[in-house]
């Protein structure tokens, strides 16, 4: 006999065999729901930011012009080896890292020439990250040289938030080392030329 024979055999087995799947149909699909809702929850990674700065004993105008120029940073973040600028407004430039294993493509989103800074976006990146936001800001320090703040948000993909932090924390730290390098030795090359004079 099978079970829709007993069913019909027996009409209250049915109902009680009915109402059973019914409840376990209900069990199983708020479980799925819920599986799927907490998920959802623990799979959208939380936002990030990172702030990083360095102090240089160049004046805010002599740094901002070293590094001021959207395709500047090819000539102090020491993995870029390439930069290409369009010719749009906002600009967009495309880095291609020395070795040619990495390419990023950023668009400038904000700039201000006097009060030294600009903000940038990743349109394309090998990172780990989504939503990041950049920007690169000189200051007077009050002691006769500048601040250099580089801060950036972010979105790290799922599972990679360590990754994410750990490079983009190299990356920082590697471009405001090779500022502070290259305002250095810019200082010392002009005192020499004032020697020489």
């Amino acid at each position: 006999m099978n079970i829709v024979e007993l069913e019909t055999s027996h009409p209250s087995a049915a109902r009680m065999r009915r109402g059973a799947r019914g409840a376990a149909l209900s069990r199983a699909v708020l479980a799925a729901l819920a599986a799927a809702t907490f998920g959802a929850s623990a799979s959208t990674a939380s936002a990030a930011t990172i702030a990083r700065s360095v102090e240089v004993s160049g004046t805010p105008a002599a740094v901002w012009a070293l590094i001021g120029p959207f395709c500047a940073i090819k000539d102090w973040l020491p993995p870029v080896g390439t930069c290409t600028e369009d010719c749009r407004v906002p600009p967009t430039r495309t880095l291609v890292t020395k070795d040619g294993s990495a390419t990023f493509i950023e668009r400038q989103t904000a700039r201000n020439d006097s009060q030294a800074f600009y903000r940038y976006e990743f349109v394309a990146s090998p990172l780990p990250v989504s939503r990041y936001s950049s920007t690169i800001r000189v200051t007077a320090n009050g002691k006769g040289g500048s601040t250099v703040t580089w801060r950036g948000s972010y979105t790290p993909d799922v599972g990679k938030a360590a990754d994410a932090k750990q490079a983009l924390s190299g990356i920082y730290a590697a471009g405001l080392d090779s500022i502070r390098s290259q305002v250095a030795k810019q200082l010392a090359a002009a005192a020499v030329s004032g020697i020489g004079r």
